[in-house]
């Protein structure tokens, strides 16, 4: 008898237990879907994440402006060398490149006429150039290769061609003090300008330019030093009896090696964007701590409630239920606040003259405002009348990819068979990239008159292809499949609107929730008027658990 007591007050000892566990978890799963306001109103929490997050955007926003300013006068002064170098080093240069290259020639007499006009401008650069320009040291100088086939004869009236396929490059090395006096005729007279050109492939000349930018001194920032490797090439590799000439600049900003700036204000106004940049750091590394430790407590949490669901109702909660608990918002700033902190870092290394990746900088602080923008949704998403565009692009997302998928099967083989077909007779199916680039404008409705005008009427047959090419891409992807992919989006939308009429789907945590009073949180208004969101009543939105 005594037994039995025991057992039955053991049994309620458990089940009271349970039902304070149960009460507890409940607790805690309410407070963890409130937004900030609500957090404050049963917790007087406050909303830390928020507000660092509100000054974060301020404050990065801010940083990348500031380097774009900055980035922007690189820019310039990389482009309007390259332009200058154009106009001094490529005799006959129009100003507008010719498609992909730069100018062309058609006369054994013009080839000769560039190379040598190429030597002679180097050699006089100092007189010529309106730049701050100059040779890299005394011991570099003007490199100029020759790439032909070994050996052959051609003959053209009888038809002939002997030639060694085989290639042998041949170099020079000039240096500035070499093209000066009579040296410079006897290296210029030699033997390796003599050009069989029916064997010719290419020349190349290489030369490296030094260089100095002025302009930042009037944006109150110190100047860098340039390094300009340039390359000039003649492509023979067509013998078509056209060489096109190639140029291209690959610019290093480099750490001036001894430099002095008479002006206080420069220096002082550097040391200013440093400290800034180390503020943005600090936040940054704030936010990233605190978003690592929600997502720590929420997947405690989770493990929490799986745990109770299982002992409790003897069953697993479903994978949805527990992607409630990954808040892919704190995801989005960690991700955001990593990135800022490296390209704060290398942003204060290039500030202070000690680096010059701009362009990785420039990804990883331009990629990171964009998470930091897009993450203010989130807070827009804890009212209802905001929320229908997350939950809509999250409600059609996954079929919107496999519906992509499918659709990008038929767009690539448009382009595959574009390619093949219309390259030799239209310009923007030469290669994989432009046909991609030229459907995906039909598809927007971009330029199909002249697609269409632009395909050369040699071939009747190719012609007609072309257009039944073009005709079926156009009406299949812009009246069928276009429409398709709206229509999805669409529906979506239909539900989550029906979905907010009369409710969402009940799960099993709707469910576990649905029956919890919050009547143990303090309900009162805030003492403090400025944070007017707070003082809100809690029945002004609905509790929508979606992260």
């Amino acid at each position: 008898m005594s037994l039995g007591v025991s057992t039955g007050l053991k049994n309620m000892m458990t089940q009271s237990d349970l039902d304070l566990r149960e009460t507890a978890l409940k607790e805690d799963l309410k407070f963890y879907f409130m937004n900030p306001c609500e957090k404050y109103r049963a917790r007087r929490q406050i909303p830390w994440k928020l507000a660092l997050q509100i000054l974060k955007i301020l404050m990065v926003t801010t940083q990348l402006v500031f380097f774009g300013l900055s980035n922007q006068l690189v820019v310039s002064f990389k482009e309007e060398n390259i332009v200058a170098f154009k106009h001094i080093f490529l005799k006959g240069y129009s100003g507008t490149d010719e498609d992909d290259y730069s100018c062309s020639i058609y006369t054994q007499q013009d080839a000769y006429d560039s190379i040598f006009y190429v030597i002679n401008q180097y050699r006089h650069l100092k007189n010529t150039s309106l730049g701050t320009l100059g040779y890299e040291h005394e011991e570099s100088g003007l490199k100029i290769c020759k790439q032909q086939y070994k050996r052959g004869t051609m003959l053209p009236s009888n038809d002939t061609l002997n030639i060694d396929v085989s290639t042998e490059t041949e170099c020079i090395l000039l240096k500035p003090k070499e093209l000066i006096g009579k040296k410079a005729e006897l290296e210029l007279n030699s033997s390796f300008f003599n050009l069989e050109f029916y064997r010719l492939i290419q020349v190349e000349i290489s030369f490296k330019l030094q260089g100095i930018a002025l302009q930042t001194i009037h944006a109150r920032e110190l100047p860098d030093c340039y390094a300009f490797q340039n390359t000039i090439t003649f492509n023979n590799r067509a013998h078509s009896g056209k060489i096109k000439i190639y140029f291209d600049s690959d610019t290093d900003i480099q750490e001036c090696k001894d430099w002095h700036v008479f002006n206080s204000v420069l220096q002082k106004n550097t040391q200013y964007i440093l400290v800034f940049d180390g503020f943005v750091i600090l936040s940054c590394l704030a936010s990233l701590i605190l978003c690592t430790r929600s997502i720590i407590l929420a997947w405690r949490l989770q493990k929490r409630f799986v745990n109770f669901f299982l002992e409790k109702y003897k069953r697993c909660v479903c994978y949805s239920d527990r992607l409630e608990f990954l808040n892919g918002w704190y995801v989005l700033v960690i991700i955001s606040d990593v990135m800022t902190i490296i390209g704060s870092i290398l942003k204060m290394e290039i500030k202070a003259k000690n680096l010059s990746s701009y362009d990785v900088c420039s990804i990883l602080l331009g990629t990171s405002t964009l998470f930091v923008w897009v993450g203010v949704i989130r807070y827009l998403g804890y009212f209802q009348t905001y929320n229908v565009l997350i939950l809509t692009m999250q409600a059609s997302l996954p079929k919107v990819l496999r519906f992509c998928c499918c659709a990008g099967m038929i767009y690539l083989g448009y382009t595959f068979c574009g390619w093949i077909v219309l390259g030799p007779y239209h310009e923007k199916f030469e290669d994989l990239n432009t046909v991609a680039e030229c459907l995906f404008s039909l598809v927007n409705g971009d330029d199909m008159f002249a697609t269409f005008a632009q395909i050369q009427q040699k071939s009747s047959l190719v012609w007609m292809f072309s257009r039944l090419y073009l005709y079926s891409f156009i009406s299949l992807f812009i009246y069928m499949i276009l429409s398709l992919f709206i229509a999805l989006i669409t529906d979506s939308y239909d539900t989550i609107k029906k979905y907010q009429q009369s409710g969402f789907p009940v799960t099993d945590l709707h469910e576990f929730l649905k029956d919890h009073s919050s009547a143990g949180y303090r309900k009162e208004r805030t003492s403090f008027p400025f944070i007017c969101c707070c003082r809100r009543q809690q029945s002004d939105d609905n509790l929508i658990l979606i992260n």
